[in-house]
């Protein structure tokens, strides 16, 4: 019992210290484009871009391991680009939010 405890604690502390490079970010820190993002996504739209909403395969495993579908990924609009841009909010179903501007190399916990 005393090792499966303990087991288990080593397992959580290594799934915590995995996702510890996640930082956080405040909304209001946040450009415009993403604050009016998040509105959409609270909203439930309506979204600019058509691949808004799609499931996010959390491929580059930056982000917690949930199920299939649990993130959903949203653009947020770049000043400037012809095309969508590097920047997107991912979205937990769970509500969290994360902030990426390069295209999921690195994402920023939404703090609102």
């Amino acid at each position: 019992m005393r090792l499966a405890a303990l087991l288990a604690a080593l397992c959580f502390a290594a799934a915590a210290a995995a996702f510890s490079g996640i930082g956080d970010v405040k909304a209001g820190a946040l450009p415009p484009e993403a604050r009016e993002t998040i509105a959409l996504i609270r909203n439930g739209g309506p979204f600019p871009h058509a691949r808004d909403g799609v499931a996010f395969g959390n491929r580059e495993k930056i982000l917690p391991r949930r199920e299939r579908g649990w993130y959903r990924e949203y653009t947020v609009k770049t000043p400037g680009a012809r095309d969508r841009g590097a920047r997107r909010i991912v979205a937990g179903r769970d509500g969290t939010l994360y902030y990426t501007d390069d295209h999921y190399r690195s994402f920023k916990r939404i703090l609102e």
